[in-house]
């Protein structure tokens, strides 16, 4: 069996940046490896307390002593807490939040065995590796070689990764409960950056600094039914069809917050399409101006990034070929710019809809929260910045408003500034995150040990 070290030769181009760090590369996909092959996966057989408890032992390894580290069980999953006290007790701790915890996956789908970490073409594959156990072991093999090289942290800093982000997120407001006087959360879920399709270089690097509000509704309609060859003006299905084409074609009012007019500011002179560019500098300056509309509505990239979006996902109706439909019910899946609450969109909705025998329900539970935007502070932009540029020269930075979920909204909820700021990078067409045969490239070993190096040493010395 090849060492490490050799796997990293034949895997990676040898750049002076992949050579800084060689025992901290290595030990990031040794712990890739070991957890990627740790099916994490909510209900029977979920093993993300294992895949802590790999954490646990290379930080204990690492210098960390036993009364810092806590693996905390909650249901069939578990959540970690690894803390590194800083010199000054007054200064609010900085948290590293990821997640454990992947989506199901179907051995019989995949070309690989998606829970057997298989390292080829300089790709690691396997269920995890890019969302989100590659970067959660990059993080903290980093944190290790930071304390091998004897920093001392002024600022605490602390590991906070959520076991259920993939569903319930239950441990991820327990983790926010426990801290909601951090003085900011850099979330490394995912990749950050982006590399070229043509050449394989680094396009451009993304920090999150928002993201939009999760909501399901539920549509429902009921009726007294009946027998199909006596038919009635009132029809569930076809009462609940109407509704949903309403909604199927309104479009939310365009928005824009300091994060979104940066983006497409700066994202603009990265596109190659020049009317799709134009159009982006244009709704930069007038989210109003038609033109600009017309063209990023038509483009799916684009559309959820200028406004609030609501599609139905999901239809039921009837009972029996036969008879008429004593029910019909659909979901409507909302994600929602930040600013605006769960009952403004419903209403919204209702007065879209304007079918009065529809009765919308919020489905959303206690999965999702709506969040503020963190704020643009240059103290903390700046350091992120830094970071990417020591890793991967002198690349775009561009922010990013996300229109997933992640953990950074609980943070966010309650006051505390959270930052989507990963060290890796991936191309387009290498996002299987959730998919078949998920892969990073381990092109981001190197680059990604000098920027949590760089990111950490800043925040924690401050």
């Amino acid at each position: 069996m090849r060492s490490i070290a050799a796997v990293l030769l034949l895997a990676v181009p040898v750049t002076a940046a992949a050579q800084s760090h060689p025992q901290a590369e290595a030990q990031a996909l040794a712990l890739s490896q070991e957890t990627i092959a740790l099916r994490s996966v909510q209900g029977e057989g979920n093993r993300t307390a294992d895949v802590a408890q790999a954490f646990r032992k290379a930080l204990l390894a690492g210098g960390w002593v036993d009364k810092d580290i806590e693996i905390v069980p909650v249901d069939d999953t578990a959540y970690l807490i690894a803390t590194w006290p800083g010199s000054d007790p007054s200064l609010k701790p900085v948290l590293l939040s990821a997640h454990m915890d992947v989506v199901e996956a179907k051995p019989e789908d995949w070309e690989r065995d998606p829970f057997t970490p298989v390292v080829e073409n300089g790709y690691l594959y396997g269920r995890g590796a890019s969302d989100t156990k590659f970067e959660a072991s990059l993080a903290v093999a980093s944190l290790i070689e930071l304390r091998r090289q004897g920093f001392k942290p002024k600022r605490t800093i602390v590991i906070a990764y959520s076991g259920d982000e993939e569903t319930t997120m239950k441990t991820s407001r327990m983790i926010t409960d426990r801290f909601k006087d951090a003085e900011l959360v850099i979330n490394i879920d995912g990749a950050s950056g982006t590399f070229s399709e043509e050449t394989g270089k680094p396009l451009y690097w993304s920090w999150q600094g928002a993201e939009k509000t999760y909501i399901d509704f539920q549509l429902e309609v009921t009726n007294p039914g009946g027998h199909s060859s006596t038919p009635r003006p009132e029809n569930a299905i076809a009462q609940l069809s109407e509704a949903l084409a309403r909604i199927g074609a309104y479009r939310f009012a365009p928005e824009v917050n300091d994060i979104t007019r940066a983006y497409f500011e700066k994202a603009s002179a990265l596109q190659p399409e020049p009317e799709l560019a134009a159009a982006m500098r244009a709704f930069a300056k007038d989210p109003n101006d038609a033109a600009a509309l017309a063209i990023l509505r038509n483009d799916p990239s684009m559309a959820g990034r200028i406004a609030t979006t609501c599609v139905p996902t999901m239809v039921q109706g009837g009972h029996a070929p036969n008879a008429l439909p004593q029910r019909a019910t659909a979901v409507v899946n909302c994600r929602v710019f930040p600013g605006h609450s769960n009952p403004e969109i419903q209403a919204e909705l209702e007065r879209v809809a304007a079918t009065p025998a529809v009765k919308f329900s919020d489905i959303t539970g206690d999965t999702s929260t709506a969040s503020p935007a963190s704020p643009l502070k240059p103290e903390f932009i700046s350091v992120f910045e830094k970071g990417a540029r020591k890793a991967w020269g002198d690349v775009p930075i561009i922010p990013m408003q996300s229109s997933g979920a992640s953990d950074s909204m609980w943070f966010r909820a309650v006051g505390v500034p959270s930052y989507g700021a990963s060290a890796s990078m991936s191309k387009d067409s290498d996002d299987f995150s959730h998919g078949l045969n998920e892969r990073i490239s381990l092109q981001n070993l190197g680059p990604g040990v000098t920027y949590y190096l760089s990111v950490m040493t800043d925040l924690a010395s401050k």
